[in-house]
């Protein structure tokens, strides 16, 4: 018996249970199991992703488009475009990555410049979308993952330079406020407030001073105030959140029935397609609400199979983060975790009315074609950093070799008197 085995008898542990923890930590011990962690989760949270848009979607896409699938399968051309894109981030070199990442921050500061002039149309009140001919593009989407690729390499080149607040603030902070600004432009605050925490999380990761971050929640506090002030639509989101009810008619419709349609999914949900908010009540019901959606038909069990698969992801992100010996591969890892779940944070707390309306869509499981192949492309360059870990990749080419090796026994064995015909 071992020594953790004893002591855990001690504590009073099952054997039974102490066998399966004993099972669990070996299995994450293994080289290639953040590998398997980030695609599983995020496999798994696309597939979800599909059904539910599929499901959220008939009802609207029937009174719009007359094709109840109308929705669902124009998500599915995203998934199928950006599926080989994720996978071409797979395989490219960290120095590809850092030789991108300079110009894609400026196409994101031209392309969100863009939405303020002629090229730019309002959805929803935000001017946060850019028409391309036959295209609709978010430059706000791109930007996310761009300030996260040219942040890690900068930080990345000073590495030896990050004791000194300034090389932590400069350039990284002044550009991002900046873009950060471009996107108040276009009335779009809930991707601003994304942004926001991905600097932030960038700052903690290469250990800024605390005073930084005190100055930097006054500053964005005092800015929403003045805001929410300026606008009476923004000035009724950012207060109906407290209790939607209220006024359950005006300002608090939205998160009153994302309430109504969690509360009345029970343990296991109403079942798959059943919902009842998704007939007109539940405005975006298939994209910054669908987390409500997905409550309602599948029940705590769904919702929190949903935060499970999140938390696993996150779980594998910062185990890679932790693992690393190269700091842009720990810096993006640590920017793409902070980004996707602060977006997943933000969007489920307002779907359950612990935070305002700002129109956040859940990652990899709203609908949104602008939103679903930055986050996977993203997810692709985590999962491309897994598998070129030295002890993942010796594993990977361990297999390939054995792989090799079977086809090369079966051939042998497979003679002209091996088969099952006649001899």
């Amino acid at each position: 018996m071992s020594v953790t085995t004893q002591l855990r008898a001690r504590a009073g542990l099952p054997p039974v249970v102490s066998a399966r923890v004993d099972a669990l930590r070996e299995a994450l011990g293994r080289p290639l199991s953040t590998y398997y962690l980030l695609l599983g989760s995020s496999g798994m949270l696309l597939g979800i992703g599909l059904l539910m848009v599929l499901s959220a979607s008939s009802v609207y896409s029937f009174e719009n488009y007359h094709n109840s699938y109308y929705i669902f399968l124009k998500q599915l051309t995203w998934v199928v475009l950006a599926v080989p894109f994720a996978f071409a981030a797979t395989r490219l070199p960290d120095r590809w990555l850092r030789l991108v990442a300079w110009p894609a921050v400026l196409l994101s500061v031209v392309l969100l410049a863009l939405t303020q002039t002629s090229l730019g149309h309002a959805v929803n009140g935000n001017r946060n979308w850019l028409a391309l001919g036959p295209l609709s593009l978010q430059p706000s989407e791109i930007a996310k993952l761009a300030i996260i690729l040219w942040s890690a390499d900068v930080y990345a080149r000073k590495e030896k330079l990050l004791h000194s607040w300034v090389h932590t603030i400069v350039p990284v902070v002044p550009v991002v406020g900046m873009i950060s600004g471009l996107v108040v432009l276009e009335h779009d605050l809930g991707t601003a407030l994304v942004l926001f925490a991905i600097m932030l999380g960038m700052l903690w990761i290469v250990g800024a001073p605390a005073r930084l971050f005190v100055l930097s929640f006054s500053f964005v506090g005092v800015l929403a105030f003045f805001l929410a002030t300026t606008n009476r639509e923004r000035r009724l989101r950012l207060t109906s959140f407290l209790n939607p009810f209220q006024d359950f008619q005006g300002a608090g419709w939205q998160a009153g029935h994302g309430l109504l349609g969690m509360a009345s999914g029970g343990l296991l949900g109403k079942g798959l397609g059943a919902s009842q908010q998704k007939w007109g009540n539940l405005p975006e019901a298939h994209t910054d609400f669908i987390f409500a959606v997905l409550g309602e038909e599948l029940g705590l069990v769904g919702t929190l199979l949903v935060l499970a698969l999140f938390a696993c992801l996150a779980y594998a992100s910062v185990r890679l983060a932790i693992q690393t010996t190269e700091p842009f591969v720990r810096y993006v890892t640590a920017g793409v975790t902070i980004w996707l779940m602060a977006q997943m944070m933000i969007n489920v707390g307002m779907v359950l009315a612990l935070l305002p309306v700002i129109g956040i869509p859940l990652p990899l499981v709203s609908y949104g074609g602008s939103a679903l192949l930055p986050s996977l492309v993203a997810i692709g360059l985590l999962v491309g950093f897994a598998r070129r870990q030295p002890e993942a990749a010796a594993a990977l080419r361990d297999k390939k070799r054995a792989r090799r090796h079977g086809r090369g026994v079966s051939g042998l064995n497979a003679g002209p008197g091996s088969g099952s015909g006649p001899r």
